[in-house]
């Protein structure tokens, strides 16, 4: 029988995380919880669970020094009231997977759980096409495609593309981006991934005043659409 995926609920809020312990549940889920610093990591190292909810007000430490210690050891979405863009962009930066804003959605919670484990692919399936609609990205042979047919896109436009499509559903910071695809020394130049994204929209979108496929996420950086 195969072993249900453990999820690490830690909040200090005994109410939200008999909520998340309830819908994680009915999901078929394992929980685990932890209302401090210390016995999440505790948690960690006894449990090893393979997706963290994790608040960052919590009594002993703040959150976002866990999240460096818990990187890699499983996916990471932050689950917090802040909602100020510095501290979105702080904890993705230091390796956050994702972040939902309290007073959250539980459908939207569990999407994004869902889209973090698709993520946490084998190294071997990272360069799979990634498909959204019509529009595929073949990151192997470095070809997008919509409906079939061949889309150039400018070296910049594709290396943008390609680094969201290899972390699709995940929001990727502005200075994650500009260090990637243009260099260490343009974290700041926001403006260039605002001329890339219209460049993007307008060969790949349907509706490039309404995109689908690129969102933006203001102040933040952009993400390509789950599928959920």
């Amino acid at each position: 029988m195969t072993q249900p995926i453990t999820i690490l609920v830690v909040d200090d809020e005994p109410a939200i995380r008999r909520l998340f312990h309830a819908g994680l549940s009915r999901a078929g889920y394992a929980v685990v919880e932890a209302g401090t610093a210390r016995e999440a990591l505790n948690a960690m190292a006894i449990d090893k669970p393979e997706v963290v909810l994790l608040d960052l007000g919590l009594p002993d430490r703040d959150g976002l020094e866990l999240i460096p210690l818990m990187r890699g050891q499983a996916a990471i979405l932050v689950v917090s009231a802040r909602e100020a863009t510095d501290q979105k962009v702080a904890a993705l930066d230091l390796g956050a997977d994702d972040y939902v804003a309290k007073p959250f959605d539980s459908e939207e919670v569990l999407a994004r759980i869902r889209t973090a484990l698709r993520h946490r692919v084998p190294a071997e399936a990272a360069e799979r096409p990634v498909r959204r609609g019509d529009v595929e990205i073949d990151l192997a042979a470095r070809l997008v495609r919509k409906g079939g047919a061949e889309v150039h896109l400018t070296p910049k436009e594709y290396g943008f593309l390609a680094e969201l499509a290899r972390n699709a559903g995940r929001v990727i910071t502005h200075a994650q981006l500009l260090r990637t695809v243009w260099g260490p020394g343009h974290e700041s130049d926001v403006e260039y991934l605002r001329v890339a994204a219209r460049g993007i929209r307008r060969k790949l979108e349907d509706d490039p005043a309404s995109p689908s496929l690129l969102r933006n996420e203001p102040g933040v950086g952009y993400r390509l659409v789950s599928q959920d």
